[in-house]
């Protein structure tokens, strides 16, 4: 089993920057890939941007300039640096571990951003 905890999620106005974090532990698979989720209000939960453990990338296109996703593997940890965030950027922000198809998810954290 893998357990992953988010945090830093919060309230910032348009424009703003936060940065999250999610700790992963228990049974990690050096190969996997991590990344960040979200879930707007009547929304489908969608892809936001995710990193392997190469350290390749893919961003969401709503979110290209504006977000970057890292990794630390050496202490199981991925953040997500959001800057210029948008109203529209509201979501609940969910990490998630897929080691070889399947995926792992953390509690949520959520993100509001007032116009």
């Amino acid at each position: 089993q893998v357990q992953l905890v988010e945090s830093g999620g919060g309230l910032v106005q348009a424009g703003g920057s936060l940065r999250l974090s999610c700790a992963a532990s228990g049974k990690i698979v050096r190969l996997n890939v991590m990344g960040w989720y979200r879930q707007g209000p009547g929304k489908q939960r969608e892809l936001v941007a995710d990193i392997n453990s190469g350290g390749s990338t893919n961003y969401a296109d709503s979110v290209k300039g504006r977000f970057t996703i890292s990794r630390d593997n050496a202490k199981n940890m991925v953040y997500l640096e959001m800057n210029s965030l948008k109203p529209e950027d509201t979501a609940v922000y969910y990490c998630d571990m897929n080691i070889y198809g399947l995926h792992y998810w953390g509690q949520g954290t959520q993100v509001t951003v007032s116009s």
